[in-house]
């Protein structure tokens, strides 16, 4: 009997530690530039990770290197109350293979402190004139009117918009009929975004210890914003997504850091001709920490056949924009005194080269459009596109205060974007 029961001891042993051995696997991570790369994002799908730890996970994982525990966070995207993908940032040596464990529910992420390195709000204005906690969806009605500061101080939603930043800079969208994006210039990498525009005292406008407002973006797309090219009787005619036709807007938040941020901004009933055909467009906005861009989604509906997307860089100040395309990706971008504080800016967008068609550029001549140097993207089979837009200035880092080191950051970041960090 007590032989037995030895026995049955010595095998729940080793089927204890053969569970706990299958709750750890590893994960390689292969650079193939000859490059260092900083701040990579490393987005892991939970369906990839059960498939790699070979069981359904429940709870959370943890990611060590070389016994160093990780951050990692996790987002969940279509809102069921379950994680769908687990992120954290790496940096990479030229050429550079990382071992990475990967374990189930052993507790580590819970023994680090993060630091918060991207964030993204929308808050509206209470009674008191201050601003209330952070939103996790909002809306406004079809041609909501753009704030009159000649007849009030404060907008009813801080800087009248959602904003987005991470730790090298920041961004807004004008939640009204303009619907246009805007840069903050950041000089600090601390989040700035809930105080900037909450006293009127304090102008954004003006260079302060934190950054400012740096874009004038007149009639132009801004920074990012979007328009579609529509074929009518013909011939493609440019549409803005604003004004009047627009509809109604709703925003919805779906991560907020400490990382990595998304939101997405849903236009429902976008009537783009004016003849009562509505469509529906979607766009996924995220940003994390380390970079100088934003990543930008769109997904569009029930738009005409043949419609294109279309986003630019604002040309007020650029005498004229460069290109630089490789294997995999387009970009295209600007270099000049073109803040409102006068100093060096540095512009772009990148987007896959297989759905890019065209780079343009529309002056004063334009009418709903002006000002912009325009990339031109057709939708993928899923009626997608997708693109990156790019905010470099002079007093934010000193690789931006000459067009050289602006013009090999683009190359860098459009090779990065082309190589992907190969994940086994």
């Amino acid at each position: 009997m007590n032989f037995k029961r030895s026995i049955l001891l010595v095998s729940l042993s080793f089927l204890g530690i053969t569970a706990l051995k299958a709750q750890s696997v590893n994960l390689q991570l292969i650079n193939e530039l000859k490059q260092e790369r900083k701040d990579e994002l490393i987005v892991l799908k939970r369906a990839f990770l059960e498939k790699k730890f070979k069981k359904q996970i429940n709870g959370k994982i943890s990611v060590s290197d070389k016994g160093t525990p990780v951050f990692v966070q996790f987002d969940d995207l279509n809102g069921d109350g379950k994680w769908d993908e687990a992120v954290f940032l790496q940096n990479f040596k030229s050429l550079e293979k990382k071992d990475l464990q990967l374990s189930v529910d052993n507790g580590n992420e819970a023994k680090i402190k993060p630091v918060v390195r991207a964030y993204v709000r929308q808050k509206r204005r209470l009674p008191d004139n201050t601003f209330g906690t952070n939103l996790n969806r909002d809306s406004v009605p079809a041609n909501q009117a753009n704030t009159d500061f000649k007849k009030q101080q404060l907008p009813s939603m801080l800087t009248e918009g959602p904003a987005w930043e991470n730790d090298k800079v920041g961004f807004r969208i004008y939640m009204d009929v303009r619907n246009q994006k805007d840069i903050w210039g950041k000089r600090i990498p601390e989040m700035v975004l809930d105080y900037v525009g909450a006293n009127p005292g304090n102008s954004y406008h003006k260079l302060s210890n934190w950054g400012m407002d740096i874009l004038i973006v007149g009639k132009s797309l801004g920074a990012g914003s979007l328009a579609v090219s529509v074929p009518v009787a013909g011939k493609d005619t440019l549409v803005r997504l604003g004004g009047k036709n627009m509809g109604r807007i709703v925003y919805e938040k779906v991560a907020d850091g400490p990382i990595r941020a998304i939101f997405r901004m849903h236009y429902p009933e976008w009537n783009i001709l004016g003849d009562g055909k509505l469509a529906s467009l979607t766009e996924e906005i995220s940003i994390w920490g380390g970079q100088f861009f934003f990543e930008s989604k769109v997904k569009m509906t029930g738009a005409p056949k043949n419609t294109k997307l279309v986003t630019g860089i604002v040309n007020l100040s650029a005498k004229e924009s460069h290109q630089y395309i490789n294997k995999q990706v387009a970009s295209l971008y600007s270099y000049d005194i073109q803040t409102d504080n006068k100093d060096q800016l540095g512009m772009g967008i990148s987007m896959p080269k297989k759905q890019w068609l065209k780079f343009g550029n529309i002056g004063d001549e334009g009418t709903d459009i002006k000002n912009t140097f325009t990339a031109y993207e057709k939708f993928d089979k899923n009626q997608t596109a997708k693109f990156r837009f790019f905010s470099a200035w002079e007093l934010s880092d000193v690789q931006f205060k000459t067009q050289e080191g602006f013009k090999n950051y683009m190359r860098k970041k459009s090779d990065e974007q082309a190589s992907e960090i190969k994940i086994k």
